[in-house]
């Protein structure tokens, strides 16, 4: 499967895409090499950390793999495009397969500004997104209660401590009730990210910080990334829960792990265990990194989910995709 993945953008793009272009045979063979290095990112992220998700190089130098490795990966993609448009027309006109130079520079164009855009758009504070959410049974005692979620920071060589301090500052500038965090903080073992992390400390509001673990945090010395943002300030809400009271009113926070636990050792989510002894009849939002048991937990009585991980289905439209298979 590794070599599915990997090798065939490597064929698409340098024997479909660059050999037929008009360019010098040294050109040719060097560009080659140039996308032979970029598609290994991640044997070099290994390399550097023993990670694939952690590149340990010089920020730069992250972002250039970034964009390269996305402009691989998208240029393969409208060069199939292409290719089953040439064939198509070649059908329809009874001519040969022909492909013009113009069409071929044109895709790897728009392949390569596309990627810079993702870039781009990755590497910006992300801006507040507001949504209003209608809970049956909730107590007028919380009507307009006010609650942040922030999810899959990744923070690492590519999100370093300026860009955690710009998330930390937009969303103490909401001035919300809570803040939640649905795991995925980190790329990286606490001794690498300790400085970048550090910003974190600084989110507060009322009702507290909660937050539970993303399947990356255990992917780095759990044990360890649960102490340490432990100490930043951050409830770790490990299966279990916590009550928010208005008054007699009251709301019920619960948390669980992640289900890639089992696999490192530790305790997989349990949201029996998360809401056992909570008050009846509470209203319950569910912190869950990975929204595949959303419909599960509704049976449950959890009225309100909130996950990560798929990162928005990280392209426009994937996001809708993406809840159609959860």
């Amino acid at each position: 499967m590794h070599l599915v993945v990997f090798g065939l953008p490597l064929l698409v793009v340098i024997l479909n895409w660059l050999w037929p272009l008009p360019l010098p045979l040294g050109l040719k063979i060097t560009a080659a090499a140039l996308v032979v290095v970029a598609a290994l990112y991640h044997y070099w992220s290994r390399l550097s950390s023993r990670s694939v998700f952690a590149p340990e190089f010089p920020r730069p130098i992250v972002i250039l793999f970034n964009w390269a490795f996305g402009t691989i990966l998208l240029l393969t993609l409208l060069q199939i495009a292409l290719d089953f448009g040439a064939l198509l027309v070649a059908l329809v006109t009874w001519q040969p397969v022909h492909i013009p130079v113009g069409a071929r520079v044109a895709v790897g164009g728009i392949a390569g500004v596309l990627a810079a855009i993702g870039v781009a758009n990755a590497l910006r504070v992300p801006p507040v997104r507001n949504v209003t959410v209608t809970i049956p049974g909730l107590s007028p005692a919380f009507e307009g209660y006010r609650l942040v979620q922030l999810t899959d920071l990744h923070i690492s060589r590519l999100f370093p401590a300026r860009w955690t301090k710009g998330v930390v500052d937009r969303t103490n500038a909401i001035d919300a009730d809570m803040i939640v965090v649905t795991g995925d903080f980190i790329d990286g073992s606490v001794a690498m990210r300790r400085a970048d992390v550090a910003p974190l400390a600084q989110l507060h509001a009322p009702d507290g910080v909660l937050a539970i673990p993303g399947n990356h945090e255990y992917y780095f010395d759990y044990t360890d990334w649960m102490r340490h943002l432990t100490e930043l300030g951050f409830r770790m809400q490990l299966n279990r829960h916590t009550v928010i009271s208005r008054g007699r009113a009251e709301l019920v926070i619960a948390g669980v792990t992640d289900r890639s636990a089992p696999a490192h050792g530790q305790a997989g989510p349990d949201l029996a265990a998360a809401l056992a002894d909570s008050p009846a009849g509470a209203p319950i939002v569910l912190l869950d990194h990975q929204p595949g048991d959303a419909r599960g937990a509704a049976t449950q009585g959890v009225a309100l989910q909130l996950s990560g991980h798929t990162h928005g289905g990280m392209i426009l439209g994937l996001d809708r995709l993406m809840w159609t298979a959860v």
